[in-house]
């Protein structure tokens, strides 16, 4: 058995650069998909609260589809299902731009959607209901009341369950390893497959998930503080 050796990992150059460039694309994965999940939930929550019951149907299917389905699924499917019925030449462009993170992306970021659209739709119950009779004697309309009364403070309200869900995502992101995407859990595992030292490379990636997820949580953390509304606890 080999002695525990840490530094043979990091400064070894070209394991270096693996690790390098396999936190990028970790990070690339996470941030586009995070911006994907956090416009597709204010149009999820725009949509439901219409008056339309169609509308609050087929977006309250869209959710329990994405909760109830297991993420790596999504990835499986969105990568060899929904890819090979795309026009060839939008397959052409994809295999040429790194169709896998692409795919990657919008499979977690659909993916979280949902979670993060039902989050903001347990801040908005938490607004009292005169601040929309307040928004709309003001002579905001519906789209009007929404974007400058009631989602900004619903997404304040929804802060600590939107950072424990962005947390998620960014662990989230190491499954695109399964569809081909050189992240951070495909970089250590390609590393402890050369070096052949299993637990100093999964400490590796250990501390680097630990570390970034913990600054997820810290910046989390302020922004609650920051954004407090006044009279909250």
């Amino acid at each position: 058995m080999k002695d525990f050796d840490l530094l043979a990992i990091l400064l070894k150059p070209e394991f270096g650069d693996m690790l390098l460039h396999g936190m990028l694309e970790t990070l690339r994965i996470a941030a586009g998909s995070w911006l994907l999940a956090m416009t597709m939930a204010v149009v999820l929550l725009v949509v439901r609260l219409t008056p339309s019951r169609v509308a609050g149907r087929v977006v309250a299917g869209y959710i329990s589809y994405h909760r109830n389905v297991p993420t790596l699924v999504q990835l499986m499917f969105w990568y060899f299902g929904i890819f090979s019925l795309l026009p060839d030449a939008l397959q052409g462009w994809l295999s040429a731009n790194n169709a896998e993170r692409l795919l990657s992306i919008v499979a977690l970021g659909l993916c979280q959607a949902a979670y993060f659209s039902e989050d903001m739709r347990s801040g908005l119950r938490a607004i009292p209901v005169g601040q929309a009779e307040a928004a709309r004697a003001l002579g905001h309309g519906y789209i009007g009341s929404m974007r400058h009364v009631m989602l900004p403070q619903a997404i304040r309200n929804a802060v600590p369950a939107l950072v424990n869900h962005s947390v998620s995502l960014f662990k989230n992101s190491s499954l695109a390893m399964a569809i081909g995407v050189a992240e951070l859990t495909h970089a250590v595992k390609e590393i402890e497959s050369q070096s052949f030292r299993t637990f100093e490379a999964y400490s590796v990636a250990t501390v680097l998930y630990l570390v970034c997820s913990l600054l997820i949580m810290a910046v989390g953390g302020w922004l609650s503080r920051r954004y407090r509304i006044a009279g909250a606890r």
